[in-house]
């Protein structure tokens, strides 16, 4: 069974068309996020800049691995799974994770019904994410890797032959590596180096 070892994000923010519908305007951002820290500071400044806004509806997805991802969507006032949830509805639609999408609604004085606002944040969401650049990424482990110098051009060998990137290194008489894998690789290198007398090595 093929281990799945890529996720989909936005390189960077994001801002949508305007969709409009019986006067209501509706602005969809995106925001790469890996927090929730991150997520209120995001929603707490489109608050100061669109002040006059009624609803600042938003979802948002954090996490790169299945088990530990954690989702919430907020409808901020509008009927119940009216807005939060077409907009995550988004989010999963295009496959991303580690992203704030935020929906304002500029209200036009004419009520757009549960189905009309369903449709105006997915629509916003949707249009936020197709100005995102999305991008693909790894899902990476970390080892600590200890040997003494004598070892360090065999080390450096396996290290090429498997794809392994060095994140940190102390080069003394005893040397330490800290390096990253793809999770798909990652069980292949840890037995290698684990069988490999002289050389400790470690999950970070």
């Amino acid at each position: 069974m093929e281990i799945k070892d890529t996720y989909k994000t936005i390189l960077t923010p994001s801002q949508g068309e305007i969709f409009k519908d019986k006067n209501s305007k509706f602005y969809g951002f995106a925001f790469p996020v890996t927090t929730e820290a991150q997520v209120k500071i995001h929603i707490e400044t489109l608050k100061k800049q669109h002040y006059s806004a009624r609803h600042w509806c938003y979802a948002y997805q954090i996490g790169i691995e299945t088990e530990t991802m954690k989702h919430r969507a907020n409808d901020d006032g509008e009927p119940n799974n009216s807005a939060g949830m077409p907009i995550y509805g988004q989010i999963q639609s295009f496959g991303v994770t580690n992203i704030l999408i935020v929906v304002i609604r500029y209200y036009g004085g004419v009520k757009l019904g549960v189905g009309g606002l369903i449709n105006a944040y997915r629509t916003g969401a949707q249009l936020a994410l197709e100005a995102s650049k999305i991008i693909e990424k790894t899902i990476d482990k970390n080892f600590e890797l200890k040997f003494e110098y004598k070892n360090m051009s065999k080390v450096m060998r396996m290290l090429k032959e498997n794809r392994a990137e060095i994140i940190n290194q102390t080069l003394e008489h005893n040397c330490l590596l800290e390096i990253s894998v793809r999770k798909g690789n990652s069980n292949k290198v840890f037995k290698l180096f684990n069988a490999f007398f002289g050389i400790e090595i470690r999950e970070l």
